[in-house]
């Protein structure tokens, strides 16, 4: 194997997209291109590969504008000089797009929300990159780490979700989320997809708990 050739299957991928949809929506791409991006939602999802927002919202080229990272968290507003990718993508949306509304949305079966609830959990490298990121969860799940009743996958589903609370309550945190939020121009929602049946569960805004939307 050629380590060097680019991926084969990302080259059929490729032709098929040009030959189906790029084909059929060309004027839409040829649109965007030459006006801009304007979506009017912003998701910010998880990195794994089973949970990809366009295909389970099934939205078009310039629909959403996506920030995907380990177990899609938000970390909160920390203007330290540093280098915050998530927080530059949360900037971009609100305050050049205009998004009108961010969703967070988890998914089952995460991997780094297990490698959080998992105390003896080896770094996968020196740096650790996963391990401090997911630091960002440690209170919730210490605590929920603690309930002996729960089992492994309860524990599991619960900071799930937690985890998008946590995201929500830390947009919360960003000045030009909190004041176009009260002026009734920014909407914060949460959403936890189960990736072995499909189902999608929202959250509720006033309480915080998930349920199955109409479908």
């Amino acid at each position: 194997m050629d380590m060097q050739r680019f991926p084969e299957h990302l080259l059929n991928g490729y032709r098929n997209f040009m030959n189906g949809r790029f084909s059929e929506q060309q004027q839409r791409y040829k649109s965007l291109a030459e006006t801009g991006q304007k979506p009017r939602t912003m998701l910010i999802a998880c990195c794994d590969s089973r949970a990809a927002p366009e295909t389970i919202f099934d939205c078009g080229p310039g629909e959403l504008f996506v920030i995907r990272n380990v177990a899609n968290l938000m970390p909160p507003y920390e203007p330290d000089g540093h280098y915050h990718s998530t927080s530059a993508a949360l900037e971009f949306a609100v305050q050049s797009l205009r998004v009108s509304d961010i969703v967070v949305m988890g998914h089952g079966r995460c991997g780094g929300i297990k490698a959080a609830l998992d105390p003896d959990a080896e770094p996968l490298s020196p740096g650790d990159f996963i391990g401090r990121w997911m630091n960002l969860l440690k209170p919730a799940a210490e605590q929920i780490q603690s309930n002996a009743v729960m089992t492994l996958s309860e524990r599991q589903r619960a900071l799930e979700r937690v985890s998008i609370r946590n995201s929500i309550a830390n947009l919360r945190t960003f000045p030009c989320v909190q004041i176009l939020e009260a002026k009734g121009k920014l909407a914060l929602h949460g959403a936890w997809f189960d990736i072995s049946t499909g189902e999608l569960w929202v959250m509720d805004a006033k309480t915080g708990d998930f349920a199955r939307p109409g479908t």
